[in-house]
């Protein structure tokens, strides 16, 4: 693996794809699947927290039901489902800080967990409606690169960021194979004032990703030595402590579109959008509309975007050609200038001086506010 601290990201080497486009917008109706490995003896405790916890979801917005199972061939793996008008109220729902606390009673019977998240294609069965429209399932399944993207996000002390900046570029990168099926294949870490965000791209198990990338000495070393300097306090020795920092940590991947094909004359940026107070969602929607309409254009100077939202919270992260001062209205994500007012209406324009520039139409100047300094882009050999 390679770094930079520039804002020049490293050729592309893979071979030409096909037009992309993964999105938790179409629609469609959502299936969450939890598997669970509860401790030995502690099967009654988590049934009783789940059946308190149950009542609490079902006054959520979106959710439809749920249900639980237990193994008839092993007592201690457990199988949640859950049914979801679409997956927007999911996602607003299991990044709250509501759910931190609501599943808290269940952590603590649980010696491990895996979640995993689905749009419903066909169904069958007595009582199932016949007509897609009732139920919003998907014409066609989707096509994707084989990559799984995430981010994670957390902020520092103001007066710590250059010292942040400085350990954060500077640490040995992982071993890039996880195992037979998975491999890290990009780390990109930005930095927005006293916000980091870290975006991964795997092939494979993210989850089995993420736990290696947790396992490294070199890791570890760079998370002890920025602790002091977080705002939200952790502690890697309490394993719950843990759990609950990067719970609130997690930035997931809302929407990832490319044009089609790859260029070798590509950078990579990230632009920090935040959004009015509950506008959040919104506004990542409306910034995945403008970028499915972009890829429409091959010759357009972006190439592929991916949107990072949780809460207020929205990044952008772009391959573009030609530098991303070029062309500011398609670089934040617009078709024409007149959509500025659009945009504007769902960021926070007092987030700062530069900010308010888009409630006049200035988009270089909010361009400048919503650019994020690169710290490090790592790739992984392609041999």
């Amino acid at each position: 693996m390679t770094t930079t601290s520039e804002r020049v990201s490293e050729p592309t080497t893979r071979p030409a794809t096909k037009r992309v486009s993964q999105s938790v917008f179409d629609g469609s109706r959502l299936r969450v699947v939890l598997l669970v490995d509860v401790h030995d003896g502690m099967q009654p405790e988590f049934l009783k927290a789940y059946e308190h916890l149950c009542g609490q979801v079902a006054k959520v917005p979106g959710h439809v039901s749920d249900q639980i199972c237990q193994s008839i061939d092993n007592p201690a793996q457990w199988l949640i489902t859950s049914e979801w008008e679409s997956a927007p109220p999911f996602l607003a729902w299991v990044n709250s800080e509501e759910h931190v606390q609501m599943v808290r009673p269940m952590n603590t019977c649980i010696r491990e967990t895996r979640s995993m998240r689905f749009h419903i294609m066909r169904e069958t069965g007595v009582g199932v409606p016949a007509a897609s429209e009732d139920r919003r399932l998907r014409n066609a399944p989707r096509i994707g690169d084989g990559v799984i993207r995430h981010a994670i996000t957390f902020t520092v002390k103001p007066e710590s960021v250059p010292t942040v900046a400085k350990i954060l570029a500077n640490y040995a990168a992982p071993e890039a194979r996880v195992d037979d099926t998975t491999r890290l294949c990009r780390t990109s870490l930005f930095m927005h004032g006293n916000r980091v965000v870290r975006a991964i791209e795997v092939e494979g198990d993210l989850l089995a990703a993420l736990r290696h990338v947790a396992r490294q000495p070199q890791v570890r070393a760079v998370e002890e030595a920025i602790n002091p300097y977080l705002e939200q306090e952790r502690d890697f020795k309490d394993p719950e402590a843990a759990r609950i920092f990067f719970a609130r940590a997690a930035l997931p991947a809302v929407h990832h579109v490319t044009a089609g094909q790859e260029y070798q004359d590509t950078e990579r940026h990230a632009l920090y959008y935040p959004a009015r107070p509950g506008c959040g969602m919104k506004l990542a929607r409306l910034l995945s509309e403008h970028d499915e309409a972009q890829a429409e254009n091959p010759a357009g100077p972006v190439c592929g975007s991916t949107i990072f939202q949780r809460d207020d919270i929205v990044v952008r992260l772009i391959d573009v050609r030609g530098g991303l001062t070029a062309d500011p209205v398609r670089s934040l994500g617009l078709r024409d200038p007149e959509q500025a007012a659009e945009l504007a209406a769902l960021v926070d324009t007092a987030a700062g001086p530069d900010a308010s520039a888009l409630d006049s139409g200035d988009l270089k100047g909010f361009l400048e506010f919503a650019r994020m300094d690169l710290v490090t882009d790592r790739h992984a050999s392609t041999a």
